[in-house]
């Protein structure tokens, strides 16, 4: 059976999902978005283009009933599992870009974690990298 979405597609998902999840998508974080779609390795062979259209229908499936359940269900099926980390470590980047993560989005990472079957001290690791990245004097 063929895939619903491609690899590249349900990373955009889970960084789209962050950014909405707490019903506001801000400048930083949609700018995020667009800067790790662009240098992130993972995303070599995306077309950056996309990116609008793709967070329009990640948008449209989170309005749906149990549209929540879907997205995460899709990361999961669509994602290959030697990138259930990097899909994690890519929404903790989304959620850390305007410095302040919110009770939704701490939320949605736990429900990506769980969905993913990440260990507790891979997911701590990532976010405490997250927030050595994001620090301020």
């Amino acid at each position: 059976m063929e895939q619903p979405i491609s690899h590249h597609e349900a990373l955009v998902f889970a960084m789209v999902t962050m950014s909405a999840v707490d019903q506001t998508m801000t400048d930083s974080e949609l700018r995020r978005i667009g800067e790790i779609v662009e240098q992130v390795p993972v995303f070599r062979e995306f077309d950056p283009d996309r990116l609008v259209t793709l967070a329009e229908t990640c948008g449209e499936i989170l309005q749906e009933d149990e549209g929540l359940e879907t997205i995460l269900d899709l990361i999961k099926a669509c994602t290959p599992e030697h990138l259930y980390e990097t899909a994690y470590a890519l929404a903790v980047e989304v959620a850390a870009a305007d410095l302040r993560v919110q009770q939704e989005e701490l939320r949605f990472l736990s429900m990506l974690r769980d969905a993913l079957g990440l260990e507790k001290l891979v997911v701590a690791a990532i976010e405490r990298g997250a927030r050595a990245r994001h620090r301020r004097l």
